[in-house]
Order: C-alpha cells, then sequence, then structure tokens
C-alpha cells in the first residue's frame, strides 16, 4: 500500500493453523493459501479475514475465502462455503496472523523504492529527512529536524513544522501541521497472552483531507485493518490525541488535549472543548457540541449538545448540578 510495509501473502492454510497452534487440521483444505489479512469490509474473495463476538456477518458483504471466528459463536453454520479457523480467542489470533502477512520493510527494500519527487517552489530546511517513495506538491515547506518516511503522498501547499514525523500517510492539499507532531505510527493495538503482549501489524493510513490544520504536539496513529480519516477543514487544537481507525468528518474542531480512543466515528460540523474524552467504538452525529472536560461513553445522535462524565444533554446536567448545588 504505496510503499508502506512488505506483503508476505499468499499464505498457506496449514502455516496459518500452526501459527495458532491448531493441530486438527482438514483435509480438504491442505491445498488453499489466502493472498492478504484483511477487515472483514475490505477483504476479497482471496482473502483471509475475522468476526469478533457480538458481531454479525452480513451475506451483502463480498465473501472472503477464510475467516477467523470464536468457538464461542452459535452461527458457525452461517460460514458453510468459507474456510472457517475456529479459535478460543478472536483478538489473540488476529495479532498473531497480522504479523505471518506483513512486516516492515528492511532497510534493503526502502533503498530500492523511487527517489522522491517534489514539485516547485519547496523550501526544505537542511536538517529536515524525506526518505525514498514518497510524493509531494508543489509549494512544500518542512521545518528543523523533522522526518517524512517511505511512500508518504502529499499536495500542494502543505507547511510542516519542526521535529515533526509523518509515516503511512495521505495528505491533501493547503494542509497545515504544526512542530512535534507524530503521525501514522502504529495504534494501540495488541493482544495479551501468557504475560506478554503480542502487537497487530497496522496496515492502515492517515488520510488527511484538504485544508487541515494539525495543531503542535499532536498525534495521529494509523488504521489498523482501515484508515484513520481527518475530513476537509478539520482543526485539532494542541495535544490532541486521535487513536487507531477513528474517522472525525469534515468542519469539525477539537480543542487542546482531547483524546479520542480507536475506532470512533465523528460527524461533521463538530465541536469539542479541551480535555474531552471518547470512549472507543462510538459514534458521534452531525452538528453535536461537548463541553470541556466531558466523558463521552455511549454514542451520540445528531445536533446534540452535551456535557458531563458521563456525558449527557447539556441542560439535564446544569439542572441536576443546580439541584445538588441546593441540597448542599
Amino acid at each position: 500500500m504505496y510503499n508502506f510495509y512488505k506483503k508476505l501473502g499468499p499464505i498457506s492454510y496449514n502455516n496459518i493453523l500452526s501459527a495458532l497452534n491448531i493441530s486438527e487440521k482438514s483435509s480438504s483444505y491442505e491445498n488453499i493459501s489466502f493472498s492478504s489479512f484483511k477487515g472483514l469490509n475490505d477483504c476479497s474473495k482471496n482473502d483471509l479475514t475475522f468476526l469478533y463476538d457480538g458481531h454479525n456477518y452480513s451475506s451483502s458483504i463480498d465473501s472472503p475465502k477464510g475467516i477467523i471466528i470464536s468457538k464461542k459463536r452459535k452461527d458457525i453454520s452461517n460460514f458453510k462455503n468459507i474456510v472457517t479457523i475456529i479459535v478460543p480467542d478472536v483478538h489473540s489470533s488476529v495479532a498473531k496472523i497480522s504479523n505471518l502477512f506483513y512486516r516492515d520493510l528492511s532497510n534493503s527494500e526502502k533503498i530500492k523504492l523511487e527517489k522522491t519527487k517534489i514539485k516547485k517552489n519547496y523550501n526544505i530546511s537542511k536538517s529536515a529527512i524525506i526518505k525514498n517513495g514518497c510524493k509531494i506538491g508543489a509549494d512544500f515547506t518542512v521545518g528543523d529536524g523533522s522526518v517524512i518516511l517511505e511512500g508518504c503522498i502529499i499536495g500542494r501547499n502543505v507547511k510542516i513544522g519542526s521535529n515533526t514525523i509523518i509515516q503511512n500517510s495521505i495528505i491533501g492539499d493547503n494542509v497545515e501541521i504544526e512542530n512535534n507532531c507524530s503521525i501514522g505510527q502504529p495504534g494501540f493495538g495488541f493482544a495479551f497472552q501468557n504475560n506478554s503482549n503480542i502487537k497487530i501489524y497496522h496496515i492502515g493510513r492517515v488520510l488527511i483531507q484538504d485544508n487541515c490544520y494539525i495543531g503542535s504536539n499532536c498525534t495521529i496513529d494509523r488504521g489498523s485493518f482501515s484508515d484513520t480519516y481527518i475530513g476537509e477543514n478539520v482543526y485539532l487544537d494542541n495535544q490532541v490525541h486521535i487513536a487507531h481507525n477513528v474517522k472525525i468528518g469534515s468542519n469539525s474542531v477539537l480543542a487542546g488535549q482531547c483524546g479520542i480512543a480507536g475506532s470512533v466515528d465523528i460527524g461533521r460540523y463538530v465541536k469539542m472543548g479541551g480535555q474531552v474524552g471518547i470512549v472507543g467504538h462510538v459514534n458521534i452525529g452531525d452538528h453535536v457540541e461537548i463541553a470541556a472536560k466531558s466523558g463521552v461513553r455511549n454514542s451520540i445522535e445528531d445536533n446534540q449538545r452535551i456535557m458531563g462524565d458521563p456525558a449527557i444533554n447539556m441542560f439535564t446536567h446544569l439542572k441536576k448540578t443546580l439541584k445538588t448545588n441546593k441540597v448542599n
């Protein structure tokens, strides 16, 4: 994917079972191989995918060749035409298999990438480093000590401050990224196993659309099996953290020290005060306003104004606070 990592597939059915320490193998599958390991929404008919407990399988999705599922599922019969790999724990299996299919590029592979192409009118600090395989538009500026790693694509009129590192990213036009930012590093995805942690190899990207502003000391993790997406004209204040697989709709604004956990879907025209925290895997609708220091633990519908921890309707929260103060 744009020179970001090395794909190691196809991987055979037998090798996958060996990596998962599964001894019982079906002889009818021994000649089967899988091209890639991807999320369910992005896989093709030659891929291996996975399905967590509590998630449903939709027949409208293109059927993968194979799927990793839990032995706890009661709908195993729904996967008759798919190679099913039944495991005790899907999450740890995903961590192991992701590292079987993918790895970082080696130094020798990075050297062989095409030389970076930069269009006219650029201003690059002598201490900045731009690796091979990048494509960068005109009117590009980058400050002291910044590093752009292999394969990044950057549009026109992009300004990057000092001591910022960018990897596994595609950035649109007219984007400004301030100092000391980290964009495109792996997310906080791993599995526990026997007092050790297995990191999930993240194949996703960070996609930053046109006209965005990223304040100083922001961190934006790349996606695990999908992309982290920052929509057009999104403004992030200083010290904002965006975890893997997060989607932020256009024209949204996040004030300083907001923290967004993984796989949150944020709508358009959302406004967040400083130090807002949002738990993972929830949806925030369009035109939502969230007061400073709120803790969002559930999905929020469109056009809501919320505050508190747990965050609730703003007026309801204020009434409760006034009532409590009167009692005291």
